[in-house]
């Protein structure tokens, strides 16, 4: 059996979807099912809904072998529906040899229900915001083959990969977890098998259709893996958690503070190289109505020229300052001769500032240029949605603040000056203004780690005392590892290689959020309870926004 094809269709929406899945592992279920303490009653619950999703993928499939018109197609289909009927058969001996016994009563799950509810609608050419099919010729058919696996694949990817993302925290030979035997069922060869299997006719099965039903499939496809992570977020839970944060932290007596970095966390550019295309672009405009300012610019070849000349020696200087402050060897954390060596780097970034200032590059840049820039420029996925609900929240108290180096704070407000989120406090250099037209100087308050730093703690001054006040920090650069330690949950976006590096060399402990909360989830099961210790040395790491939404506020 072959591995899906990056190119083909199962594996396009499965990746165009990932936050889906992301929100499904990050549930209450699967951190307390990871960490081996979940309540046996609370899986019983969840397992024994199993028989209502077999019925129904059995009825799904036996509908799709009648739909296909390829006989190689009809047998596939046909040995998905025999190895469901298998594991239906075989439900109660199986949940017994993962060393549990099913409830004599089965209550039906709302969430199971919606699921089975819209696999049935679809094997029937009822497709939501779309007409009815009737399904009477070939063609038609073939649709609805698939259209069922469309619906069906994500369920068998979410297990298979949830599972092995489980699998590769746990100690192999350790066999005293839980919920060690279910994990290993849906690891097996013979699982990923099917789950290939399902994805290879959905790509098949889509070859002849039209772009209109494509999107139809991708709807299906969408709709399924939202339904299976609401269906894992309802498990009712009845223990302590550690996620969502949101519910974790008193919602009367607790406070919250997100610092977050912006340049590479928040965007995927630099805002230095955005306003450096800003200023090429608008050179040559700019020379029509020089007279009319005392400020005379440079032509966009030439400013092209500068920039890149100074692109290349700050890279260059930069590694060099990178090499000149790591230590011999690494060793233990060490947070005092960390932030003695950053001091070299702040020396750095005050010396490239003053670089730029001197070369001109910036003088001349109309303001309303860069905050029309700025209100288009595209934040990385699910940055914006997480910041607003997150200020939107009547239920949490949060203040949001965005620390950052970046040379002009018009950019950033400008970023996020759509989706009520004026409420997010902006702390960054400033470019000075003469009737609204940069004079190339920059109002110089953020160069460094430790200038960030200062103003991280003097945001935080007051509230040092508050036990229910919890400080986060996002960030992806270097200038971000003094505040990303210094907070109660640091947390890296992105895989800075300068970052790691320095991080390791001084001991600094990275390590996936996720894991880190399966780790937090079996310390609250150890002990009753569980801190956020700033100045741990261990920083949690993520890939996108999604984790962090999951984190702080659920699905």
């Amino acid at each position: 059996m072959k591995a899906v094809e990056e190119e083909g269709l199962a594996r396009k929406f499965w990746i165009k979807f990932e936050s889906d899945f992301v929100f499904c592992m990050y549930t209450p279920f699967f951190v307390s099912l990871a960490a081996g303490t979940l309540n046996s009653d609370t899986f019983l619950h969840c397992i024994s809904q199993d028989s209502l999703f077999l019925n129904a993928f059995a009825s799904a499939y036996k509908l799709a072998e009648e739909c296909a018109d390829d006989e190689d197609d009809k047998t596939a289909i046909r040995n998905l529906r025999k190895r469901v009927n298998k594991k239906l058969n075989a439900h109660d001996t199986l949940v017994h040899e993962w060393g549990f016994e099913l409830p004599k009563e089965n209550i039906t799950d709302n969430a199971a229900v919606k699921y089975t509810d819209f696999l049935g609608a679809t094997a029937l050419g009822k497709v939501e915001g779309e007409k009815a099919l009737k399904i009477e010729t070939p063609f038609e058919k073939i649709k609805i083959a698939g259209y069922i696996l469309g619906a069906i694949s994500p369920c068998m990817r979410l297990f298979a990969v949830i599972a092995k993302e489980i699998k590769a925290l746990l100690d192999p030979n350790d066999s005293s977890h839980n919920y060690k035997k279910w994990i290993d069922t849906y690891c097996s060869k013979d699982f990923e098998v099917s789950a290939l299997l399902t994805e290879e006719l959905l790509d098949k099965l889509s070859v002849s259709l039209t772009g209109e039903e494509l999107e139809v499939i991708e709807k299906l496809y969408h709709q399924a893996m939202k339904l299976d992570a609401a269906f894992f977020a309802a498990q009712p839970i009845d223990q302590q958690i550690v996620v969502p944060l949101s519910q974790v932290q008193d919602p009367v007596d607790g406070r919250q503070t997100i610092f977050c970095d912006f340049d590479l966390t928040c965007t995927a550019f630099d805002s230095s190289a955005i306003l450096a295309e800003i200023a090429i672009l608008t050179a040559k405009r700019a020379h029509t109505v020089q007279n009319e300012t005392k400020l005379t610019r440079m032509s966009s070849a030439d400013l092209r020229s500068a920039w890149n000349v100074l692109s290349t020696k700050y890279t260059e200087e930069y590694e060099q300052c990178i090499k000149s402050i790591m230590p011999s060897e690494a060793g233990k954390f060490d947070y005092g001769s960390l932030c003695e060596a950053l001091k070299q780097l702040a020396d750095f970034e005050k010396t490239a500032n003053s670089r730029i200032v001197h070369s001109g590059v910036l003088k001349g840049l109309n303001l309303e240029d860069i905050k029309r820039t700025g209100e288009h420029l595209i934040l990385q996925d699910g940055c914006r949605g997480f910041f607003q609900k997150t200020v939107g929240s009547k239920i949490f108290k949060t203040d949001v603040h965005v620390l950052s180096y970046c040379w002009c704070g018009d950019i950033i407000r400008s970023a996020f000056s759509s989706g009520d989120l004026n409420a997010l406090r902006v702390h960054s250099n400033e470019l000075v203004y003469e009737d609204s037209i940069s004079t190339g100087e920059i109002d110089k308050k953020l160069e460094s780690p430790l200038e960030k730093l200062h103003v991280f703690n003097d945001i935080l001054k007051y509230r040092n005392n508050d036990d229910q006040h919890l400080t986060v920090y996002i960030g992806g650069s270097l200038g971000d590892l003094l505040c990303l330690l210094e907070a109660d949950i640091g947390i890296v976006m992105g895989s800075s290689s300068s970052l790691r590096s320095v991080g390791d060399q001084f001991g600094v402990s990275f390590v996936p959020l996720f894991s880190g909360l399966v780790e937090k989830q079996r310390e609250l099961a150890k002990g009753g309870s569980f801190k956020w210790n700033k100045l741990s040395g261990t920083l949690y790491t993520v890939s996108s926004w999604a984790e962090i939404h999951a984190f702080f506020l659920g699905s």
